[in-house]
């Protein structure tokens, strides 16, 4: 595995591989219409430079034999509006964590998630958010494993389709 900062060159590559993973996981639970108004806003190659190019966001791909396993980014600052107080000084936000499914087990994602912890101390952040799907347990126990807790509840939409969500935070 390799973990490498994805390049503008990557956006493609990035938005494909992230439509087919979260097609993958959570399609079945969608309207084909909804599903296809959240892909193409969402799952672009234009989405996917501005996260590249944004000074305030890192984005890190794993890969395995030349081919893209699984990603992550990163965004400094308070990214869901949904938030108790107290509020962190220096927040971080997990804003996506996605694996191939054939590499779901193969420490893609642990590696991942160590390097987010690590850019957000680099950041000098004092907490990190993220939000996970509430019948996603898989990811629940994941993020648990590294600390983080559920501090709220909050949604995400897909097309006109309201999911509820939890929102989960880990305190430095």
């Amino acid at each position: 595995m390799i973990l490498r900062p994805a390049t503008p060159d990557d956006a493609p590559m990035l938005a494909d591989f992230a439509r087919d993973a979260f097609n993958a996981a959570f399609a079945d639970l969608y309207k084909p219409e909804d599903l296809a108004v959240f892909i193409a806003e969402w799952r672009t190659p234009e989405r996917y430079l501005q996260y590249i190019t944004n000074p305030d966001a890192r984005v890190q791909l794993a890969e395995v034999d030349g081919q893209l396993g699984a990603y992550c980014i990163v965004v400094r600052g308070l990214v869901l509006d949904v938030h108790p107080a107290p509020l962190p000084l220096r927040p971080t936000f997990l804003n996506q964590l996605y694996c191939a499914s054939e590499m779901t087990g193969h420490g893609l994602g642990a590696a991942l998630m160590e390097w987010a912890i690590g850019q957000a101390r680099v950041w000098d952040a004092d907490a990190m958010s993220l939000s996970v799907y509430s019948e996603n347990f898989g990811a629940q126990r994941f993020y648990q494993r590294y600390g983080f807790v559920k501090i709220a509840d909050t949604d995400f939409w897909v097309g006109s389709q309201q999911d509820a969500e939890f929102l989960y935070e880990l305190r430095f």
